[in-house]
Order: structure tokens, then sequence, then C-alpha cells
């Protein structure tokens, strides 16, 4: 739950100024006559979102709240079912195993939140039409999946696994002693994140 909520916060922000500086920010300044972005959501009294504009702290609250129940929920588990029916992190390279996780859980996450950004954001004052509703969300998983999949590859998930591994030393310490003689597959994503870190941890000692 920690993990999640870590990767959740993180993501968040960045998606929302990913969203709003480099997708939308140009169109904003220019429907608005303002040289910046800041003063473009100012003079039109917050972030569309729901039909109406919202203050970004709103918005941000939103989309976390969302991410991560669809995190844990959904993205989260099925992704490390996903990865464990090829990898095992006990006999892999972590590298490999943590890839593999990455790589299902964006394709899980980013065509699902931007389904739900799509109904967030659509333009309901100019009416409703579900063709146009489903071109939007083909267009932002387009302009999402890349930078989710870079994001999360080379700064969120290292952050947060270096994150983790300051947070909970201990419980890791005891994962690592208890499978000291052994070798078992883990069972859920806790552990496969324990036996990740173990494993770099056992390739960096020269094991």
């Amino acid at each position: 739950m920690v993990y999640a909520l870590i990767t959740v916060v993180i993501t968040v922000h960045a998606f929302v100024f990913y969203s709003l500086y480099v997708v939308e920010g140009d169109a904003l300044m220019r429907s608005t006559g303002t040289t910046s972005v800041l003063q473009a959501i100012g003079s039109q009294g917050g972030v569309y979102m729901f039909g109406s504009h919202l203050p970004i702290w709103l918005v941000i609250v939103v989309e976390t709240v969302c991410a991560f129940v669809l995190a844990v929920g959904m993205g989260s588990p099925l992704a490390f079912r996903l990865a464990s029916r090829k990898f095992d992190p006990r006999r892999n390279h972590p590298m490999i195993f943590e890839s593999a996780v990455i790589t299902a859980t964006v394709c899980l996450m980013c065509p699902s939140m931007s389904l739900l950004a799509d109904a967030f954001y659509y333009p309901y004052y100019e009416g409703f039409n579900v063709i146009d509703f489903m071109c939007r969300w083909f267009r932002l998983v387009c302009y999402n999946l890349p930078f989710a999949y870079f994001s999360q590859m080379f700064f969120v998930q290292p952050f947060v696994r270096f994150a983790i591994r300051r947070l909970f030393p201990t419980n890791i310490a005891q994962r690592n002693e208890r499978n000291a003689t052994k070798t078992v597959k883990p069972t859920d994503e806790t552990e496969a994140i324990a036996d990740v870190i173990i494993r770099e941890k056992e390739i960096a000692a020269g094991k």
C-alpha cells in the first residue's frame, strides 16, 4: 500500500504538469490570450474538470484518489500476475522482473487513467458524442503511454524502490534471513518487491 501510494502521488503530480504544460499548454495560452500556463489557468478560474473549473489542488486530489484505487485494486495485482507468468524475482536478474512489472503496470494503468481523464475533462458544454469520446481516449493514450513508460522505468520506480529500502529495512532483512536457505516464489507483490531488493544485494555482492 505504501509502495502504491508513493508511486501514485509522484505520478499524478507529474501527469498534471505534463497534461497542462506539455499537451494543453499552448492551447490554454492561446484561448486565454496569456503568456504562461499558470496565468491561463488563473484567468479561466481553474482547470476544466467535470464540466466546470476547479483549482489545481482539487484536480490533483481527485486524480490521486482514483489512481490509488485503480493501482491497488487492479493495476498492481494484475501486473504482478502477468510478470510472474514468465519471470521469478528469486531466479531472474532484478532488472528483468522489475521491467516486466513496470511494463505490465503501465499497459494496464495508462489506458484506465486515460479513460477516466477523458471522462473528467470531456467538453460536455459542446454536447456528448460517443465516437468523439472514444477518439479523445485514444488520443490521450497515445500522448500518455510514452511518458508513462519512460518516467516509470527510469525515474519514478527507481526512486520508490530507494524509498522502500529506507522505510522498511527491518522487514527486508527479516525476509532475507527467512529465505536464506530456500528459494520460495513470492505469492504477492509485497513479497516480490522484497525479493527484488534482496536479489539486487546478492548480485552486488557477487553471488
